[in-house]
């Protein structure tokens, strides 16, 4: 990409978009489209197609889509199936239409077969069933990354799917009906804190294992997938490489926030896959390594929440 390249970044407003727009503008780009929901439903296909058509980017970071929690997964499979494909198939065929220069499409952890052997590479993709409890999502994603390859091997168009593990960081959705395990936990804890409340139950046996990738890591390394100037696969991981277990993690968050009370588990609720952990081996071979560890992207994420509370 070059300063003056006309970028678009779809979903500018999410936990990775945001962090996207503002490495962007920190290293110097300077025409930068966004749009918010109202301005362009990405839904609809008439106007996705008509604004690539007037605007026609040259490159693309397709951010955003249909994203929570295990609950919300489980209870709205058709909705998280319908909305992610609506907006992928509209976005991916308009920037086809228009000879995008290069795409990148945001998989999902959850696309990786059930019982994956880990960590999980790329090539163990459609290998297996993913978690029941994500699988209208994972469909879509899955749906996405199939349609990326094709272009490329049918048009030889320029887009890469990157599959990032949980995301976290400034800007994340703390609602405790949609947000991610991380971001729950803290704002479950942080009440838990300014309520003075003694004990906070929290949901599963704690046992799992998941990897945690910050924000700004993630964006950094789409930065540096976009600058590549040739790319040996159309699917990369974007890990960092180390995990936790779910009670390890919420003792963390608790120290983090100050709560010393007790913390209690509701093992008649789901824990989803016992294990989560991306192998990073292909950008790593590229030269990119996240930089940012669980504990000072923990730090930051309280940080900008207790700045922001008011608006949660």
């Amino acid at each position: 990409m070059e300063r003056d390249s006309k970028i678009y970044v779809a979903g500018h407003t999410g936990l990775i978009g945001r962090s996207l727009l503002q490495k962007l503008r920190e290293a110097g780009y300077a025409n930068i489209i966004v749009k918010t929901r109202s301005e362009l439903d990405l839904r609809d296909q008439r106007a996705v197609r008509d604004f690539f058509n007037i605007e026609r980017p040259e490159y693309v970071f397709l951010a955003a889509g249909k994203v929570g929690s295990i609950q919300a997964n489980r209870t709205h499979q058709a909705d998280f199936l319908l909305e992610n494909t609506e907006i992928q198939v509209n976005v991916l065929s308009a920037a086809h239409n228009v000879g995008v220069k290069r795409l990148i499409f945001f998989g999902s952890s959850c696309m990786y077969p059930k019982t994956c052997a880990q960590p999980m590479r790329e090539e163990e993709l459609l290998r297996g069933l993913p978690e029941e409890t994500s699988l209208g999502y994972a469909i879509a994603k899955i749906s996405g990354m199939k349609l990326v390859e094709y272009l490329h091997e049918q048009y030889g168009t320029d887009f890469v799917t990157v599959i990032p593990n949980t995301a976290y960081g400034p800007g994340d959705n703390f609602s405790l009906n949609e947000g991610h395990v991380l971001s729950v936990f803290l704002r479950r804890f942080e009440e838990a804190v300014r309520n003075n409340t003694s004990t906070v139950e929290l949901w599963g046996t704690g046992l799992p294992q998941r990897e945690f990738v910050y924000a700004d890591d993630i964006a950094d390394a789409c930065m540096f997938i976009m600058n590549q100037p040739n790319l040996p696969w159309r699917t990369m991981n974007i890990a960092s490489s180390s995990e936790v277990s779910i009670r390890e993690l919420a003792e963390l968050v608790a120290h983090t926030v100050g709560f010393s009370g007790t913390i209690t588990w509701d093992a008649s609720k789901p824990d989803g896959a016992l294990r989560k952990l991306l192998s990073g081996e292909r950008l790593q071979s590229l030269g990119w390594e996240a930089k940012i560890g669980l504990l000072d992207g923990l730090a930051r994420t309280y940080s900008w929440y207790k700045e922001n509370l008011k608006n949660q």
